[in-house]
């Protein structure tokens, strides 16, 4: 399929090796060959919205204005468009790594600190606190320096907090230890968001974004797996090893790979305050609003399920913390298997708000479901039933969130950086704030969780119908029907 100008000449110039401000140039070499794209103080990197939009790597042949692309030269795009997808993917699987490795450990880290479990589930909040409130600073700051100098700021600092957490002695140092880990390793969300922007745009983005659901998706299946086997052998403290380990390796895989993908030329120059009117500039759109809100109550629900689970799963219904490795990873293949019905069938044939309505609904039933389960309206029930209720909530996240982050950002074709912030600021602060909510009638009840669960989808679906308003702006998406 032809791919928009934009988009084949910023992505087929981003370097895979190299080191220097030879990147920046490169970005912005063989921009003759694209039609013409506006830089601003603003730093749009827009692609036309009425160019045609597709996935296909920039010189594969066949490709408007490929035709004396080399074979080598068409290899080399696709090593290029593969290189940039897995470091993405790695960098927004980094949440899911630093959270789920970590669940299975929770009962154990309250026993080992003496501390009871609404303690230890706030070294979850604090986590998330610190990748929301991280965001709003890297986001920013991103638009100004580029993206590539605050990554790797925000790797090496994630790679020392996560160390300190394998070396807390009191659950107060590890919840302020797991606070830093969160606001450095929101680096690595929010600069991952700003790429994407930076190299596609329309129904292109929502496809990428559903391919990186692949790469972080998988994280959640193996980081429970891995965390439960390194219980088998050492103590909850081993954890924080590991997750050191690939900290560092992921540092030097940005540090080797991924290269500036915003030219100065599209850099903002204001200060504080220009980063401020841009994101109130933001916010005043009661679209992008809406699109902000309802991802981040969606998330909300994800993560109440997240913190609640290990709990639920081996307190409440006696399962060992291999046997909810498992189950959390089956959730998450449901998760993965949905995106990918999303970016492979669904995107580019429906309207994308057509889609991410039919998700919201389905998370409303089966959170519904759960609490109809847990609160004994159907008698007493065992873990299968509440398992397959899981389920299909977190497979109904794959039509979600891939969708609200889509649709929110393709309104902001300048400051991605400033947007992607908000967007994860959100989701992040709300999700912070329901982790506590789950525990606070204590471990044998699972109740609390379906409650926050049917609150937060309920309003989300709320946000999405008043703010979005779906139904005015039908036929104007690319690609939709």
């Amino acid at each position: 399929m032809p791919e928009s100008g934009g988009g084949r000449a910023q992505r087929a110039h981003i370097p895979t090796s190299g080191t220097g401000p030879g990147a920046d140039a490169d970005l912005v070499t063989g921009a003759e060959n694209a039609p013409a794209v506006p830089h601003g103080d603003a730093g749009a990197l827009a692609v036309d919205p009425a160019a045609p939009q597709a996935t296909a790597p920039a010189g594969l042949p066949g490709a408007p204005g490929s035709a004396a692309s080399s074979a080598p030269a068409a290899k080399a795009a696709r090593r290029t468009g593969l290189l940039v997808t897995l470091v993405l993917g790695g960098l927004t699987a980094l949440p899911p790594l630093s959270m789920d490795m970590y669940l299975p450990a929770l009962p154990a880290v309250t026993d080992s600190l003496s501390a009871p479990a609404a303690t230890i589930q706030l070294t979850l909040t604090a986590c998330l606190a610190g990748m929301a409130l991280g965001q709003l600073v890297v986001g920013p700051m991103s638009d100004r320096w580029g993206r590539r100098t605050p990554l790797l700021l925000g790797m090496v600092v994630y790679v020392l907090a996560t160390a300190l957490c394998a070396l807390a002695p009191t659950a107060g140092l590890l919840i302020g230890f797991r606070l830093l880990q969160g606001l450095a390793g929101a680096a690595g969300i929010v600069i991952a968001r700003a790429v994407v922007r930076d190299l596609y745009d329309g129904v292109e983005m929502a496809r990428f974004f559903s391919t990186l659901m692949l790469i972080s998706g998988a994280a959640p299946i193996v980081a429970p797996l891995i965390g439960g086997q390194v219980m088998r052998f050492t103590d909850w403290r081993g954890i924080f090893v590991v997750l050191t380990a690939v900290g560092i390796v992921l540092t030097l895989v940005v540090w080797k790979w991924l290269h500036e993908t915003l030219p100065p030329a599209a850099r903002h120059t204001g200060g504080v305050t220009d980063a401020l009117r841009t994101m109130r500039g933001l916010l005043a759109d009661r679209v992008f609003t809406g699109y902000m809100v309802a991802g981040g109550l969606a998330f909300a629900v994800l993560f109440a399920y997240i913190s609640a689970s290990p709990f639920v799963v081996q307190e409440i219904y006696g399962a060992s913390p291999q046997t909810f490795s498992l189950l959390f990873g089956l959730n998450s293949i449901g998760l993965i298997a949905v995106g990918q019905i999303n970016g492979k069938l669904l995107v580019g044939r429906f309207r994308l708000d057509k889609v991410l309505g039919f998700g919201l609904a389905v998370i409303v039933l089966a959170a519904v479901a759960l609490l109809l389960m847990t609160t004994g309206a159907f008698g007493e029930v065992g873990l299968v039933p509440i398992a397959a209720g899981l389920f299909v909530l977190m497979s109904a996240m794959g039509l979600a969130m891939p969708n609200t982050n889509a649709q929110a950002l393709m309104r902001t074709k300048h400051a991605a950086g400033s947007a992607s912030a908000l967007l994860g600021t959100s989701s992040f602060l709300i999700g912070a704030v329901a982790s506590p909510l789950v525990g606070i009638a204590g471990e044998d009840t699972a109740v609390p969780m379906a409650v926050v669960q049917v609150v937060c989808a309920v309003a989300a679906v709320g946000c999405f119908l008043l703010l979005c308003r779906p139904w005015q702006r039908a036929g104007r998406e690319a690609g939709g029907l």
